[in-house]
């Protein structure tokens, strides 16, 4: 391929040091790793608790023994408009760590943060303490807390918006 040159440089390259191509993310996917074989129960929460919606499932066909669940390579469900892969914990997982829902938090915005948790216990999550309000939230709006069956603990926080006042 031709590289065209400018004042003795090649083309992509300023003052004779090549510049990078700037690179766009079109989105974000965190995937989270659940004890092998409750993966698919996970979705079902998440569907219950937060009314996500399940987009796609990767399964793998067979497992060693006939009598095993499949193994659920991943699940992608939406959440309002963001999207998280949901995996069964393997021996051989892509995972770095091998533990689950530790050092992980999902904040979730909704007007009606009273219910949402309502909604999440019901579906089998534990509330952990009271709804706070003031400084001690999340921008300063309400926030409550869950933790969800698999360990991943959820914020379920008044939106955004109240962060506003925030200088840029």
């Amino acid at each position: 391929m031709a590289t065209e040159a400018t004042n003795g440089a090649a083309a992509g390259e300023k003052n004779g040091a090549a510049t990078e191509k700037a690179v766009t993310f079109s989105s974000l996917k965190p995937q989270l790793f659940v004890e092998s074989a409750k993966a698919s129960d996970a979705v079902a929460f998440y569907k219950a608790a937060f009314g996500a919606e399940e987009v796609n499932r990767v399964s793998h066909p067979k497992r060693k023994a006939d009598q095993e669940l499949p193994l659920l390579l991943s699940a992608e469900i939406k959440l309002g408009s963001s999207s998280i892969l949901i995996s069964d914990l393997s021996d051989d997982s892509t995972a770095l760590v091998k533990t689950v829902g530790t050092g992980l938090v999902f904040c979730l915005e909704t007007e009606d943060i009273e219910a949402a948790i309502d909604k999440a216990v019901k579906a089998g999550a534990v509330a952990e303490g009271e709804i706070t309000e003031g400084e001690g939230a999340c921008c300063g709006g309400r926030v409550g807390k869950v933790k969800d069956p698999y360990g991943i603990v959820w914020l379920i926080c008044t939106p955004a918006k109240k962060c506003a006042n925030v200088e840029a």
